[in-house]
């Protein structure tokens, strides 16, 4: 079974920045990765997909601060989040997309001053 391990989240101040991590215990080629999270209360959303070829895609209100990356060969996928907003403090996960595996315990993001 496929284990996912995110990190990187944190405390950090409203406009600051975090770079989060997932590492995945089987392989990634060929498979479409994404990040989402969940904030208290609400359902997790999409927040960026990458593709096999590198192909990108947003959530709306993250366009132009947040860049999703890969490393097929170390089975890994980031999420660097620029100009972080309170409201986007939340449960990062990684996972497939569309989702398949299990979710992992995902990574706290505080955005508070």
């Amino acid at each position: 079974q496929v284990q996912l391990v995110e990190s990187g989240g944190g405390l950090v101040q409203p406009g600051g920045s975090l770079r989060l991590s997932c590492t995945v215990s089987g392989t990634i080629f060929g498979i479409y990765m994404a990040w989402y999270r969940q904030a208290p209360g609400k359902q997790r959303e999409l927040v960026a997909r990458i593709t096999t070829g590198r192909s990108t895609m947003y959530l709306d209100s993250v366009k132009g601060r947040f860049t999703i990356s890969r490393d097929n060969v170390n089975g890994a996928v980031y999420l660097q989040m620029d100009s972080l907003k309170p409201e986007e403090s939340a449960v990062y996960y990684c996972n497939k997309c569309p989702s398949a595996w299990s979710w992992g315990q995902g990574t706290q993001d505080t955005v508070s001053s």
